[in-house]
Formats: structure tokens, C-alpha cells, sequence
């Protein structure tokens, strides 16, 4: 399914249609859609590589990324959370557009990859790591991920 979305109500119709399987990540304009430049977190947070520290379990040294059903990297499923969410982050770009990208949930994730629903916010998932992976093989399998997303233009809530 390849389709591009013009009006929030083609993304809200299709976020019906697909409730379960949709994933969807607001990210600043221009940023990639699954690791970080030092501009789309605010200076207290740590980046290594791209990769924000507070979003996933990391062994002591850094150097692996362990596996927690409750970390990784944040998707929204539903439209009510896609819109809090975009907001919050509208609101942290300091005036900066925020782009929408989705993905579904679907069988050929990067192995050691699993959605993970949130235990405390309806709507919110986590893309978790399921086995012990390097912090490099981590930032390869996100690559991945973002090639099989796409952007939606033209998105307010």
C-alpha cells in the first residue's frame, strides 16, 4: 500500500481503517524520521550517534542496546495521540514545521524489532529491540525502518 495524504481527513479516515497497524512519528521538518541531530532535542538530552539515550535500555558502557518492553523509539496508532503528540513537538521546534511519517506494523521489520504497545498512554507505541544488539547494528536496523517510511505532506491537526 503506497498512498499520499493531502487533508487530515484522508490520514484520519485511513488511521480508522487501519487502527492496529498503523504507526505514525512526528518529527521536526527536514529531520530523518528515526535518529536525531543534535537541533531536535533540547540540550539536556543525550544523543549518541543519533540515537537518544532516554528512549532505549543501554548497557552500562553504552555500546549495547538491551532489550525493554516499555523503551525505544515512540510511534503514535490512533489520531488522538498523533495529535497531542504532533503538538508537543510543534511546540519543542521553536516555530519549526513538524513532518508526519508512518509506517505499518507489519511481519518484515528488522529482526530484533517488535512494536510494543505503551502499558500507560492509549495510542502510543514503542518501536522496542527484542534481542541485545550493538549501539551500530541499533542505528543500521533504523535506517531500515525509516526506508520503509513515508511522509505525509501537507498535515495539521
Amino acid at each position: 500500500m503506497i498512498e499520499q495524504f493531502k487533508t487530515i481527513n484522508d490520514i484520519s479516515a485511513v488511521i480508522k481503517e487501519y487502527e492496529g497497524m498503523l504507526r505514525l512519528r512526528p518529527t521536526r521538518k527536514y529531520s530523518h524520521p528515526t535518529l536525531y541531530r543534535n537541533r531536535d532535542v533540547p540540550n539536556s538530552e543525550k544523543l549518541i550517534m543519533g540515537v537518544r539515550v532516554k528512549d532505549w535500555f543501554f548497557s552500562e558502557n553504552k555500546e549495547w542496546v538491551l532489550p525493554h518492553n516499555q523503551m525505544g523509539l515512540s510511534f503514535s496508532s490512533t489520531y488522538k495521540n498523533l495529535k497531542s503528540v504532533y503538538k508537543l513537538k510543534e511546540m519543542h521546534s521553536n516555530g519549526a514545521r513538524v513532518d508526519v511519517y508512518w509506517t505499518l506494523e507489519r511481519p518484515d521489520l528488522p529482526s530484533g524489532f517488535k512494536f510494543v504497545a505503551d502499558q500507560k498512554t492509549k495510542g502510543h507505541y514503542f518501536l522496542t529491540v527484542t534481542e541485545p544488539m550493538l549501539l551500530e547494528t541499533l542505528i543500521d536496523k533504523l535506517r531500515v525502518v525509516a526506508r520503509q517510511m513515508s511522509k505525509i505532506t501537507g498535515y495539521q491537526p
